[in-house]
């Protein structure tokens, strides 16, 4: 994995649609063109935006996937064009080890593999692990580009 180009909150914002509190990556550890390593901020923070009442789901990891997808497809966009509009199209074997995210030691470490795609769609792996290693979720997504839908959702916003 290529470690020397890492990213700050701030320039991970300024690649993905999710800005403000929702943006859920604090920084990016390593990326290849396959491959991409990122690092949570605290999940036991009070002020979550994904918290439901006094706790932070497991099925909010599926959202720091697509973040961590987000930011892997806009690092693989060729420079001129820019990084093309997208929606997560499916989540398929989701495995969630734990009930919540917020009990977890630590910041969260976002794993995704791209395992095939094409201009039109990408397929990755994901799984989040906790700051001992341990595993919290884990499944595929595929991840949809440039379709109308895609580029109405990204208008809108």
């Amino acid at each position: 994995m290529n470690t020397s180009a890492t990213l700050d909150r701030a320039a991970i914002a300024a690649r993905i649609p999710h800005s403000g509190p929702m943006c859920l990556l604090d920084a990016l550890l390593s990326w290849t063109a396959d491959e991409i390593v990122c690092r949570s901020g605290d999940p036991a923070d009070p002020a979550h935006p994904l918290r439901l009442g006094d706790a932070l789901p497991a099925a909010c990891a599926l959202e720091y996937a697509s973040q961590a997808m987000a930011l892997h497809g806009a690092l693989c966009a060729p420079a001129a064009g820019g990084p093309t509009p997208g929606f997560l199209a499916s989540a398929r074997g989701v495995r969630l080890h734990v009930c919540r995210l917020d009990d977890a030691p630590g910041a969260l470490r976002v794993h995704a593999r791209r395992l095939a795609g094409d201009a039109g769609q990408a397929m990755y792996a994901f799984e989040l692990r906790d700051a001992g290693d341990r595993a919290l979720a884990s499944g595929r997504a595929t991840v949809m580009f440039g379709s109308a839908l895609a580029v109405s959702v990204e208008r809108a916003s």
